[in-house]
Order: C-alpha cells, then sequence, then structure tokens
C-alpha cells in the first residue's frame, strides 16, 4: 500500500509491509525500493494482480501454520481407541493436497468479478445447508423429548418404575459415550484448564435432570414438563444476556413470548379443579407447592448448563459433554434416591426392559440434537424450539389413552406449534435483500485498494 503526501516541495512514499514500514523523502526523483526490501505489493490494474492470493486462502494458511492450532494439537490426549489420527490427517492432506492446489489456483486465474459470484453462492448454499441441519436436529430433539415424557408416563403408571430410576438408568448407559473422545484423542473430561468448567456444566444439567424427575413424583408429567420449559426458555434469555452478552432479535423475542404465552395456558387449571368446593388437604397442597418448586428449579439448572455449554461449544465436543453429564448423573441420581426416599423397583418382563431402552434412546437422541444446535444457536432459541414437546406429548399419550383436552390445553398447544414453525420459517427463508447487501458489500470490499 502507498501513499503520497505533499509536504512543501518535497514527496513522501511510505510502503507498508507485515513487518516493517519505510518513509524516505525525495525533493526530485521518486523513490527507489532498496534490494532486498519487498515494499510493493500489486495493486488493481497492476501485472499479476490476479495471482495475489485472497483473503481467504491467507485467512487459511495463517490458520494452517499458526502457533495457536500447533499448541492445541501438541497438548491433545495422546490416549486412542482405533489408532493414530496423526496419520490419518497426514494422508488425507497427501491425498487432497494437489485437487485443493490447482482449485486455487484456477480460482485465482478467473479473475475477481466471476469468483465473487461463484464464492458468495457456495458460502450461502453451505451456510443454509448447515442451519437446515441445525433446525432438523432441534426438531428431531423436540420430537424425542415428547417421546420420553410418554414413556417415563407410562413406565410410571403400568410398570411402577420411578422416574428417578429411569434416570440412573439412561446415565448409565450412556456412559459407553466415553468412546466418542477416546476415539478422537480427546481427554473425556475435557481439555486443560476448562475442566472446572465443564464440571459444573455437567452438575447443572444432572441436578436439572434430577430436579425435572423428583417433580412427577408430586405432581403430572405434562404439569411438570411445561413448567420446566416455560422457566429454561425464559431463565436461557435472561442469563445469555447477563453472562454471555448474547442478545435476542425483535422478532425471536415476540416469537418466543406467544410460544411462552401458549405453555402458560397449558398451565391453567381446568374447570374441576378450580371451582371445587372441597377443603383442601395441607398434605397435598405442600406436596403440589414442592412439586412445582422442584419444576421451577430444573428450569433455572436447566438454563445454567445450556448457557455454560454455549461459552464452552468451541472447546467441547458433545460427545465429551454426554459423558459429563452420565457420570454427574450416575452420581446424582442415586443420592436424590436416597433423599427422596423412592423405593427402588426393577423391570420383570421383556416390555419393560424394551421400555427402560427406549427412554435411553430418546434421551440420547434429544441431549445430542439439542446440544449440537447450541454451537450455532442462542440458547433461547434453543430451550424454545424443544417446547414442541409439550403438543407432542400431548398427542402420543392421547393415542395410548384417549382423553379430551380442556380448551386452553388445544389453544395453548397450537400457540406453540405456530410460534415454534415460525421460527423456524424465519431462520430458514432466504432473504433476497440481505443476499443483495451482502454482495454489494463483498464487491467493495475487493475494489478497495486497501488491502
Amino acid at each position: 500500500m502507498e501513499s503520497t503526501h505533499l509536504l512543501g516541495g518535497s514527496k513522501k512514499r511510505v510502503k507498508i509491509h507485515p513487518h516493517t514500514v519505510t518513509a524516505k523523502y525525495a525533493t526530485h526523483t521518486p523513490y527507489t525500493p532498496q534490494p532486498g526490501v519487498h515494499t510493493h505489493f500489486p495493486q488493481p490494474g497492476d501485472d499479476g494482480y490476479d495471482d495475489a492470493p485472497s483473503f481467504e486462502e491467507f485467512g487459511s494458511f495463517l490458520e494452517e501454520t499458526s502457533d495457536r492450532k500447533r499448541l492445541t494439537e501438541s497438548k491433545r490426549w495422546p490416549m486412542t481407541l482405533f489408532g493414530s489420527k496423526d496419520k490419518e490427517t497426514s494422508h488425507k492432506l497427501q491425498a487432497t493436497g494437489g485437487g485443493e492446489a490447482s482449485d486455487r489456483g484456477a480460482k485465482a486465474a478467473k479473475g475477481s468479478g466471476k469468483g465473487v459470484g461463484d464464492q458468495l453462492a457456495s458460502f450461502g448454499e453451505a451456510s443454509v445447508s448447515a442451519s437446515r441441519l441445525t433446525w432438523v436436529g432441534l426438531l428431531g430433539a423436540a420430537l424425542a423429548h415428547g417421546c420420553l415424557i410418554v414413556l417415563t408416563r407410562i413406565a410410571s403408571e403400568r410398570f411402577s418404575l420411578g422416574p428417578l430410576f429411569l434416570l440412573l438408568v439412561r446415565s448409565m448407559v450412556q456412559l459407553l459415550s466415553v468412546a466418542v473422545p477416546l476415539h478422537r484423542g480427546e481427554n473425556p473430561f475435557g481439555p486443560e484448564g476448562y475442566r472446572l468448567r465443564l464440571l459444573c456444566y455437567g452438575i447443572a444439567y444432572s441436578l436439572s435432570l434430577c430436579c425435572a424427575y423428583s417433580s412427577l413424583t408430586f405432581v403430572s408429567p405434562g404439569n411438570g414438563t411445561t413448567t420446566w420449559r416455560l422457566a429454561t426458555t425464559a431463565l436461557s434469555a435472561t442469563l445469555a444476556f447477563l453472562l454471555l452478552e448474547e442478545k435476542l432479535g425483535l422478532v425471536d423475542g415476540i416469537t418466543i413470548s406467544a410460544g411462552l404465552c401458549g405453555l402458560g395456558l397449558v398451565l391453567l387449571p381446568t374447570a374441576d379443579e378450580s371451582n371445587s368446593d372441597s377443603p383442601t388437604d395441607p398434605v397435598a397442597f405442600w406436596k403440589g407447592a414442592f412439586g412445582w418448586s422442584l419444576s421451577a428449579l430444573a428450569g433455572l439448572w436447566m438454563a445454567l448448563a445450556l448457557v455454560g455449554y454455549r461459552s464452552l461449544k468451541e472447546r467441547v465436543g458433545v460427545g465429551t459433554a454426554l459423558f459429563t453429564v452420565s457420570w454427574t448423573g450416575c452420581l446424582l441420581a442415586p443420592a436424590s434416591l436416597a433423599l427422596l426416599q423412592e423405593g427402588w423397583s426393577w423391570p420383570m418382563s421383556a416390555s419393560a426392559w424394551g421400555l427402560v431402552l427406549g427412554v435411553v434412546a430418546c434421551s440420547a437422541a434429544a441431549f445430542l440434537g439439542m446440544t449440537h444446535a447450541l454451537t450455532r444457536l442462542h440458547p433461547a432459541l434453543v430451550s424454545a424450539s424443544q417446547s414442541l414437546e409439550v403438543p407432542v406429548a400431548m398427542l402420543l399419550y392421547l393415542a395410548v389413552l384417549p382423553l379430551v383436552p380442556t380448551a386452553p390445553e388445544v389453544v395453548g398447544n397450537v400457540m406453540v406449534v405456530l410460534s415454534v414453525g415460525w421460527l423456524v420459517a424465519m431462520k430458514l427463508l432466504p432473504s433476497r435483500g440481505g443476499g443483495r447487501r451482502q454482495r454489494e458489500e463483498y464487491e467493495e470490499i475487493l475494489d478497495s485498494p486497501i488491502k
């Protein structure tokens, strides 16, 4: 980059290099760079400008050769299950290195005009594809959560399996997820310097599950789940703003508020409960109040867990997070069983064991979809999309045991479905104005002589 200023009768020419800055004054003759000093870079219109490396190539070069990457790779856990990953990486680089170099050279030879369109198109397609996969995983997690609610209710009513026992079994089976970080050559307890934060995340998530499953002993599964999801969504939006300084857009805030109103309608008491003239049993009242408090507390712990993983998303993989939640659940679930004095129950039939395995599979699928989405989306958006579990659970339970829902339940579930559907549509539908502005800004940067 070169700049010329008139200072009296002399000219000042400044040559800027990534490592050196050279400034010399000349009265009549122009400045000529000294031999061996790299002070010239091709500018638009010069020969060889198209052969200059682009920003994308320079960024990838820095990423591949940076000290930060070498330090993180050198600190990988040496233990692996299926061989060394360094050999596989070097083999892949050798196999694809020539093809990538030829592709870069071809893109550079095409010129800046056509390359901008191709790069923007490929970037847009990749972004939309990743967003679609993320939202498909989130909706699948909501369906798995709905199935999990129904299976837990059936296990409690027909097979006398306590919710905390199901939580203990699923935590023990999900300990097998330790194979994922071991296969990748990572420490299953997290990278050095982040283990305490990962431990706090696992404890918060397991405490949330323990409180949520314990509340099912005192309140109905539908009310407990709805309260848990409502508290999680509202508190995750607040905690993400306070702890991570992540804000919600206006449209997202309105959509989430509509979903929360729908959940509030589902929680409205029925006519029989509100107009009951019989005296209230103090024991039943305090048991219900304790159950509602446990559901709200579960929402608080879950919001902390979502925000905690959001801050660790670049350091901790999904497999490591699942293993952390599993082993902390194996410690906290028996403690909750002893504290609440819940009787120990054991499946005595093949159908009961099949139900338990179904609970384990649904919980793992829901966790994977929700945790993967946290790497790209706001915690409140992730929790709001999981509100779809409430209408899904209602429909599935009506298919198993036909019951007539009340009008507030129907209206509330419809509002939840519409809010989640509108949220997904707003995130996935293309914006023409945004794409045009993005292309104009990109072309303006490329055409600028200051690079």
